[in-house]
């Protein structure tokens, strides 16, 4: 069966910075894959070549067979692969309601009003945002906003979906909640690929992990392999100590 993803050779530089080079990878149907590296190591450039806030230099990005390389990005949402972002933007007057009713009309399904908000009640439910549908988005606290940043993805009804960092900020108790959101979006039948710092978290839920470094890829494979390999404990990890807690949670 051919990846749902499969990113050729990709290559972005900004000026002097040579952002993302030669980077290739698949995502499998039904896949979690864990992209992890240091801060700068290129993982959101990777997450914006992908979805198409920016056009490669080089390279290919293949998406269900279809090549969608610079595509804009509602053309991509349009075909199936929507994104969460790192630095939660809610439309802070909308209500949660209307927010997710964004979601969902500009998404693959291409719905109307009426049928946009059963999917945005739908996807607020699964997500436990139902009791918030009439708040203000803006007034959600960071937790409640991450769920927001992700209710309106799955909104779109994605095939795909880019998860940048749905962690970050969260205590253990909203990092446990999250964690099984996402499990549950997988048993939907929606890939994953996800961008996570919380190393325990991504080693746990991932099928697979590709490490960058300087926007390279610097290793890639199930998790327990990844975390006892000694060029990424060298690079990223910087402690054998780690390395073993990280294998035991693999």
């Amino acid at each position: 069966m051919s990846p749902i993803l499969d990113v050729q050779d990709l290559g972005k530089r900004f000026g002097g910075l040579q952002a993302v080079a030669d980077l290739s990878f698949t995502v499998g149907e039904g896949e979690i894959l864990g992209l992890i590296g240091p801060n700068g190591a290129g993982k959101s450039t990777a997450f914006n070549l992908i979805n198409g806030v920016f056009r490669p230099d080089r390279g290919q990005v293949l998406f269900r067979g279809e090549d969608i390389t610079g595509l804009a990005p509602n053309r991509v949402v349009r075909r199936g692969l929507a994104r969460t972002h790192q630095i939660v933007q809610p439309l802070a007057t909308l209500t949660v309601l209307e927010n997710c009713v964004v979601g969902a009309c500009f998404g693959r399904e291409d719905l109307p009003l009426a049928a946009a908000e059963a999917v945005a009640r739908e996807v607020a439910e699964f997500v436990g945002l139902t009791a918030r549908l009439d708040e203000p988005a803006g007034q959600l606290t960071i937790a409640g906003k991450k769920r927001l940043e992700l209710a309106r993805a799955l909104c779109a009804r994605p095939v795909l979906l880019l998860l940048d960092e749905v962690l970050a900020g969260l205590n253990p108790a909203e990092i446990a909640r999250m964690i099984g959101v996402i499990r549950a979006i997988r048993e939907r039948g929606v890939s994953i690929l996800m961008i996570e710092h919380l190393m325990q978290a991504i080693m746990g839920l991932s099928d697979r992990i590709v490490v960058l470094s300087y926007g390279r890829k610097l290793a890639e494979g199930a998790p327990a392999a990844v975390a006892s390999d000694p060029v990424v404990i060298e690079a990223y990890l910087g402690d054998a100590s780690l390395a073993g807690e990280l294998h035991r949670k693999a």
